[in-house]
């Protein structure tokens, strides 16, 4: 018989007791009791509240003396800590433990429902606890729970709740106090209530759930993965026995989002971290407001999306999980055991926001709030280094903006306490470790001392041998590592230090592939290259690091903080590559030497400038002698970036864009005689950076309003107009972003032929775009408008076409 046609025969039987019937206590009884069942099942609140209502009509016709009373208390006990589980009423919890030690003074030593009062006074006890963290609560509910299990025996039908219950003791002290044993009990006892609870009993899924999540924590732990790949088997057998609908079904959603995180943590697969984002969000649809536990679903997705972030750099990531930890933390006030996580949250993405945006008061509020979780993780408590590993990583932080030495050494102690509580073996080890690897790295750069150094390179290693070859980590600290070994190789000059170096960024250039850190790599393998050519003279280095120095640039558009640092280091390595060339009989000449001789080391970025400019010259002279399209390509990939260091308020400039404006005419020529079209390599970075700059330009002129800018802009948007063939897939592209232009100097000047030339423009734009291509809408409202400016001359819509524009940004084909 299903619970429904269960409620409606007990239904019945009360209805054929009407008050004064003798009986009617029981029928009360029974229905609240079928009523409940059926809510374990479908989890719908109507029918525990009126289970309640039963209950309570029940117990005033038992009055005291009564023999079946204790049956009424114990159900309401039972019916009052579900609700309070589903709506978190504190009252009801409040109500609920009252009722049970009352229950408890009706069933003295001996009595055949004692064992079971026990066991639901502890579990509301615990509930308590969970909610308010007093530790008397949790060592009261221990000591309850195993008085009853002494009451109920091997074979004894009621064990099981006895051994969920102390399971779940030993479990919530483990992540209170942090003693493993606790938790390898609560494995233990888990395993013991599941074999108790074969397939088919009501409880199954719930003791699943409980078994796999004990597993996954001392995954995180231990890193033992066969733990985590049996709490993903748990979990999952669990998920079909909480269908939709099913009060449980929530809590093996949020498990497996869990596992999946830690997986995620452990390997860095992004489909894992992909799974863990839409689990935590099913399970906050079951967590309403008001539900217990409701503060902790928060909290992990805010993390989830924390970590998506610091994968894929995605601000809306970071604006959630601000949104949802702010969320949390209001569910965790003070003396919640969750407030120091969902301070420690907070923090983190205060401390990210800082990193993406700069903003000091960003930073001061991470180390603000990271000092406050510490507080409420004092000595003993689980997560104590993990509080103090990141409070260090944000002082550290700040030593670098503000060189405050004080930060920089409290950081080192502090990581020093944080590695003392990481002993071999935990998985948190190695991020103490290069913690403290950077903190020493940063004092030697301040203050010289080579010992510091030799503790970075120690600590490095140490972290490094600790990450496995797929551990998502691994690229990082290959980086650090060799960076610090540079470090000892300039100031020692022991080959072996720059060799090790350039081996371990080959390593990262193969294992951190689109990583946002990718361009430090490059840059930094690219100096050792440049560094060990200096030293030994193999001319495969200097090839190499001119190579990579090219595709540098290609990782950090115009405008950003890192391109002029790379931009100089590659116009040094030309430099010495050209220089090594023009001592080859056949390949130099004694006018490139004279014109180079000024700039033999460039000191700033003017001189570098002037070395690309010098050896764009030199390039295109060898093209007029040998025909060879690649060095024409070259000249103007070079030209462009003399260009790009010599803004329009910068010296020399026009002469720049005059000299480009030569090549690109030989270049065009070419094009137009159908001679190699094909685009090479280092023409399409020419074609990149002239984009790149004009947008540069572009978005100045919009802040700034200086008209030398916009015509700087409309001229690099020409040179790209003749470069790539007119069937190349960017055209389009290029021909929008050159009507803009026209279009925004048409607004400050009113000229005529501007408005007329973009019309044009935007017309052969539209021509070679189809519906359905990125930005043909775009072309298209754009040239609705553009038209009309020339038919109403009165109306400036030019607030339109950059809001178009803007839009336009989203779906624009790479130039």
């Amino acid at each position: 018989m299903n619970s429904t046609d269960e409620v409606s025969r007990k239904r019945a039987e009360l209805d054929g007791c009407p008050p004064g019937h003798d009986g009617r206590d029981v029928t009360l009884s029974d229905l609240a009791t079928a009523l409940y069942e059926r809510f374990q099942t479908e989890g719908k609140v109507d029918d525990v509240d009126e289970a309640i209502t039963l209950h309570n009509a029940a117990l005033e016709l038992r009055p005291f003396g009564h023999p079946d009373r204790s049956l009424s208390l114990h159900g309401l006990v039972v019916c009052l800590s579900s609700r309070y589980a589903i709506q978190g009423v504190v009252a009801d919890l409040e109500e609920a433990v009252s009722l049970g030690r009352a229950t408890l003074e009706l069933r003295p030593s001996g009595h055949p429902g004692r064992g079971t009062s026990l066991d639901s006074l502890a579990f509301c006890l615990w509930r308590r606890y969970k909610k308010q963290a007093t530790t008397c609560d949790l060592d009261e509910a221990f000591e309850l729970h195993c008085a009853a299990l002494k009451l109920h025996p091997s074979g004894h039908p009621d064990r099981s709740g006895s051994l969920c219950g102390l399971a779940l003791c030993f479990s919530s002290r483990y992540d209170n106090q942090g003693v493993v044993a606790d938790l390898e009990e609560a494995i233990t006892l888990r395993r013991a209530t599941l074999e108790l609870r074969p397939p088919g009993h009501p409880n199954r899924g719930v003791s699943l759930d409980n078994l796999a999540r004990d597993l996954q924590k001392r995954f995180v732990k231990q890193s033992t993965m066969h733990d985590l790949d049996e709490a993903f088997k748990l979990h999952r057998a669990a998920l079909k026995l909480h269908p939709s609908g099913h009060p449980e079904r929530s809590s093996s959603l949020h498990g497996l989002a869990l596992c999946s995180a830690s997986r995620y943590d452990n390997q860095g697969v992004v489909t894992d971290l992909e799974e863990a984002i839409t689990l935590g969000r099913a399970a906050l649809k079951l967590y309403p407001p008001g539900r217990p536990g409701r503060g902790m679903v928060l909290y992990n997705l805010a993390s989830y999306l924390w970590k998506r972030f610091e994968k894929q750099a995605m601000m809306y990531d970071l604006d959630e999980a601000f949104e949802l930890h702010r969320a949390a933390l209001e569910l965790h006030p003070s003396g919640h055991p969750w407030r120091p996580f969902s301070l420690h949250g907070l923090a983190l993405c205060f401390s990210n926001r800082y990193d993406s945006q700069g903003v000091v008061a960003d930073l001061e509020e991470a180390i603000a709030l990271g000092r406050a979780a510490l507080e409420l993780c004092p000595p003993g408590h689980p997560n104590r280094g993990i509080s103090l590993d990141y409070l260090a990583h944000d002082l550290r932080r700040r030593f670098v903006k503000q060189s405050m030495m004080h930060d920089l050494d409290e950081a080192i102690e502090l990581h020093r306490a944080a590695l003392e509580l990481h002993p071999s073996g935990h998985s948190w080890q190695p991020f103490s470790l290069r913690g403290l690897a950077l903190c020493f790295s940063n004092r030697y750069d301040s203050q010289g001392v080579v010992a510091d150094l030799e503790e970075a390179v120690t600590c490095g290693r140490a972290a490094l041998e600790l990450y496995p070859p797929d551990h998502p980590n691994r690229g990082t600290s290959l980086y650090d590592l060799a960076r610090d070994l540079r470090k000892r190789f300039m100031k020692q000059s022991v080959i072996h230090d720059l060799d090790e170096a350039i081996e371990l960024l080959r390593a990262v250039k193969l294992h951190s592939s689109g990583h946002p850190n990718h361009f430090s790599s490059f840059h930094l393998l690219a100096l050792c290259l440049s560094d060990r050519y200096d030293n030994q003279g193999v001319v495969a280095d200097i090839e190499e690091a001119v190579a990579l120095g090219h595709m540098v640039p290609e990782l950090c558009p115009p405008g950003d903080p890192h391109r002029a640092v790379s931009l100089y280091n590659l116009s040094c390595d030309l430099l010495a590559m050209f220089q090594r060339q023009v001592l080859i009989p056949g390949l130099g000449g004694v006018m490139f030497v004279r014109r180079a001789a000024s700039v033999l080391r460039p000191a700033n970025n003017a001189n570098a400038a002037s070395v690309f400019h010098v050896l764009s010259l030199r390039l295109h002279d060898k093209f007029r002698k040998l025909a060879a399209l690649a060095d024409l390509d070259e000249a103007i990939c070079l030209a462009t970036y003399a260009l790009e260091l010599r803004l329009p308020e910068r010296r020399r400039y026009a002469f720049s864009v005059e000299k480009l404006a030569v090549f690109i005419r030989a270049r065009a020529r070419r094009l137009v005689q159908g001679t190699h079209s094909n685009e090479s390599v280092m023409l399409g970075r020419a074609v990149d950076n002239l984009c790149g700059l004009g947008h540069l330009l572009m978005d100045r002129f919009r802040n700034q309003h200086a008209i030398t800018d916009l015509n700087a802009a409309i001229t690099l948007y020409r040179y790209v107009l003749q470069l790539p063939p007119a069937g190349h897939a960017s055209h389009p592209s290029n021909l929008h972003n050159l009507a803009l232009c026209l279009i925004e100097r048409f607004h400050d000047t009113a000229i005529v032929g501007d408005l007329d030339e973009a019309i044009s423009l935007e017309q052969k734009a539209l021509e070679l775009s189809v519906p359905g291509d990125p930005g043909y809408d775009v072309s298209k409202d754009c040239l609705a408008t553009y038209l009309q400016m020339k038919i109403s001359p009165q109306v400036t819509r030019v607030s339109s076409i950059r809001s178009v524009a803007t839009e336009y940004e989203s779906c624009r084909l790479d130039c």
